[in-house]
């Protein structure tokens, strides 16, 4: 009989994990002149609602936005370190972080922690040095690529879809290669990104209440939001 509750223990032990996923979503559109980042504002636990209006999104700089679902313990924790990296960045270089600056350097802070991830689904957006939108998407080792829109998180599967068949980016294989930019204009791509926002609440309960955004252009940034259900 010893060894059987020995066996229970050992089982029970093995199950608990550090990890949970607070869930929400988040994703970013780029266009020629303009970038756009959104995020639900929803945090949950299973299937209990800790709060309506938790923030997923990081202004690093004037140009640069870091969009982070998951789990809220290791967004902070990432937002924190990138945080304390970017000032140290404009000390040494007089400037802030260029938005290829910071893909780098979530894709070496990410790296670094390979053998105890981060357990976020992170998006680095914002304007390149050209004026041009810039999305960079992220596995949860650092291995990124940029491309013209990605959406992380809970409302992932429902939401990419919509964006893969409205924007039309072209295949990264087509040679020569040809820009994965949206040609819409900014207040259509907005529009899109709204309604997408609107389609997830309704199918996935880990997003909902309010989406905040951000957008990006050369005369500055500004904020918009939009009201979800808060079932």
């Amino acid at each position: 009989r010893a060894p059987a509750r020995v066996s229970v223990h050992l089982s029970s032990a093995m199950s608990w994990s550090p990890y949970t996923d607070n869930g929400g979503t988040v994703l970013a559109v780029a266009g020629e002149d303009y970038c756009i980042v959104a995020a639900s504002t929803r945090l949950s636990s299973g299937f209990d609602i800790l709060t309506r209006d938790s923030s997923k999104l990081l202004q690093l700089s004037p140009k640069v936005v870091l969009a982070s679902a998951g789990m809220q313990a290791d967004m902070k924790a990432l937002q924190k370190m990138l945080i304390s990296r970017h000032v140290m960045y404009q000390f040494n270089h007089n400037k802030p972080m260029s938005v290829t600056a910071a893909a780098q350097l979530l894709s070496n802070t990410l790296y670094y922690k390979r053998f105890f991830p981060y357990y976020t689904f992170n998006i680095v957006a914002g304007l390149d040095d050209q004026g041009r939108g810039a999305v960079f998407s992220y596995d949860a080792i650092g291995s990124y690529e940029r491309s013209g829109f990605f959406c992380q998180g809970s409302g992932k599967e429902l939401i990419q879809p919509v964006l893969d068949n409205q924007l039309k980016a072209a295949s990264p294989l087509v040679i020569p290669s040809k820009s994965d930019l949206t040609s819409l204009p900014l207040e259509q791509a907005l529009d899109l990104v709204k309604a997408a926002f609107v389609s997830a609440g309704e199918r996935d309960i880990y997003t909902g209440d309010q989406v905040e955004i951000t957008i990006m252009t050369k005369d500055g940034t500004r904020k918009d939001s939009l009201q979800l259900k808060l079932d």
